[in-house]
């Protein structure tokens, strides 16, 4: 589910086994969705095969650190380097650690010793605190616990089903202590990477910003009818005197289009079967505005990708092609009532 956070932009997995990586890892995949509506932060996806035991340079520079009832599962040996790797190492701002908390197992049915056959030990509250604090101390760490599963009402006592420990840096690095000197080559093998698509990426950019320009212009264009309505009752009817002001504008229209859509006018208009829509006042609707951050940013994604007028100024639909395809469709569906 971190692959939702919007502040995120680098998430990477460890595990020693491959092939339940390899089982699971697709889900981690973009999805179509995010390819129609890219993000405005970039996200990529990594996973690797490894030992936690072990230290490589790919893990170097994350904030954040979760080990999610891992630590059960390793060896004493693995154990002892653990804290190692993750807070010498690694060294990242905030580490947090889950493990099933031994106390609570009398609960559970069917459990007599450990809980999974992989674990290699289960600690009660007083061992893991321990291990924590002495962790936390060494590697300049402060250490607060919580966990999650509350037990029943009346058996408080012995706790959460899980223990958590949520350790933070108390103090920034200034530098590598010599043990934890940077490894020079990778022990790690990645075995999945997918990079989402981002708004950061000139080109999905330029895809959403067209897309939107195209969209609004639409919006804008099909408002027209309504308005050329509004002029109709305006004229009480009297078609002598629309079409002398309808004809008028257009003649006006015709002489200088492009000088009225800079100079004069944020408003659309039409002109016999073409209709332009000023960038200008596509610019100025919010999420146009957003995507794009200044209007010669909005002109240099859309050139070659939207049909424009000579000067550059307004975009054009040709309704002649329209009118027919509307005409065809009305036909269609007279039919298909009969």
């Amino acid at each position: 589910m971190l692959k939702f956070c919007s502040c995120i932009e680098v998430l990477a997995g460890l595990d020693i086994c491959a092939s339940v990586m390899k089982e699971k890892m697709h889900r981690l995949s973009p999805l179509p969705g995010d390819y129609l509506q890219p993000a405005e932060r970039s996200l990529t996806v990594t996973l690797h095969h490894g030992s936690v035991a072990h230290k490589d340079p790919c893990m170097l520079g994350f904030d954040l650190v979760t080990c999610i009832e891992l630590i059960e599962h390793l060896e004493q040996s693995d154990l002892r380097k653990f804290p190692e790797v993750v807070f010498g190492f690694m060294a990242p701002s905030i580490v947090v650690i889950s493990t099933p908390n031994s106390e609570f197992n009398p609960l559970l049915p069917g459990v007599t010793l450990f809980r999974h056959p992989d674990h290699k030990f289960e600690w009660n509250r007083a061992q893991f605190q321990s291990w924590a604090l002495e962790t936390a101390r060494r590697y300049d760490y402060s250490v607060e616990f919580t966990g999650v599963g509350h037990p029943p009402t009346g058996m408080e006592n012995v706790g959460f089903c899980t223990q958590i420990g949520v350790f933070v840096r108390k103090y920034l690095q200034t530098g590598v202590s010599a043990e934890s000197e940077k490894p020079t080559e990778a022990v790690y093998k990645t075995v999945f990477k997918a990079v989402y698509p981002s708004l950061k990426d000139e080109k999905y950019l330029q895809n959403a910003v067209v897309s939107e320009v195209i969209f609004t212009a639409q919006i804008i264009k099909q408002s027209l009818p309504d308005r050329l309505m509004s002029e109709h009752e305006e004229y009480n009817d009297d078609p002598t005197e629309r079409k002398s002001k309808f004809q008028h504008s257009m003649n006006c229209f015709s002489e200088d289009l492009g000088k009225l859509v800079v100079e004069k006018s944020m408003e659309p208009f039409v002109n016999g079967n073409v209709v332009y829509i000023p960038l200008t006042t596509i610019f100025s609707f919010p999420k146009v505005n957003r995507l794009c951050g200044t209007f010669e940013k909005l002109c240099k994604l859309i050139a070659g990708k939207v049909t424009l007028s000579s000067d550059g100024s307004a975009v054009m639909f040709n309704t002649e092609h329209e009118n027919e395809e509307n005409l065809i469709t009305g036909f269609s569906y007279k039919v298909q009532l009969k």
